[in-house]
């Protein structure tokens, strides 16, 4: 895919899940070229705090617009570069999407906040991880993702998936085959490849889960 010119801007920290998940969706639209404001989780931004009353980050910029849900932003970057598309056309599909993207961000984003926390936190937000992938897992079809195509529903799991090593979340080949087979083709993609900032790309050094 040729690369595109933009005109925007990205408020990011390199190890936030929520900002891989949004670099992820620019790397599959080929968007070049974009600035990223790459902060550190103990620093304060007054520019940001400018733009996003929240200063919470991701925070998108585009000329006037700025955007700082994540959700609102992967949407927004799927429909201001079209192709290739990663939402699908039919409405109802698009809602079975977005509630699957839902339960996502209710389910396992939280537990990547917590597997970041004190020991005895960590501890059990392992085994509740365990469970919602396993119980996940259950769900998908034979098809190379989780739908007919690669969509906004996979960059939102990967960079969950891509992380289970950096947390010593331990999901056993023989019994989540299927979730590791769907793991590696997403990482695979050239562009997962490029949307791992530096810190990112250490988390994988154990292998996919």
């Amino acid at each position: 895919m040729a690369s595109r010119s933009s005109t925007i801007t990205l408020y990011s920290r390199a190890d936030c899940v929520h900002s891989h998940r949004v670099r992820l969706v620019m790397a599959e639209k080929g968007v070049a070229g974009y600035e990223v404001v790459a902060l550190r989780d103990d620093e304060e931004s007054e520019d940001l705090l400018q733009l996003n009353p929240y200063n919470t980050v991701p925070t998108l910029v585009d000329r006037e617009l700025v955007v700082y849900d994540p959700r609102i932003i992967i949407e927004y970057v799927d429909e201001r570069y079209p192709h290739p598309p990663l939402m699908p056309v039919d409405p109802v599909l698009r809602a079975q999407y977005r509630l699957a993207i839902y339960r996502m961000e209710m389910d396992l984003y939280p537990l990547c906040d917590e597997l970041e926390s004190t020991p005895a936190v960590a501890r059990k937000a392992r085994g509740r991880m365990t469970e919602l992938l396993t119980t996940l897992a259950a769900e998908f079809s034979p098809r190379t993702y989780i739908g007919e195509e690669f969509s906004l529903v996979d960059c939102t799991l990967a960079p969950v998936l891509w992380r289970l090593n950096h947390y010593g979340v331990e999901l056993p080949k023989h019994q989540h085959e299927r979730l590791h087979s769907y793991a590696r083709r997403l990482f695979a993609r050239p562009a997962f490849e490029r949307s791992l900032s530096p810190i990112e790309a250490q988390m994988g050094t154990a292998g996919a889960p």
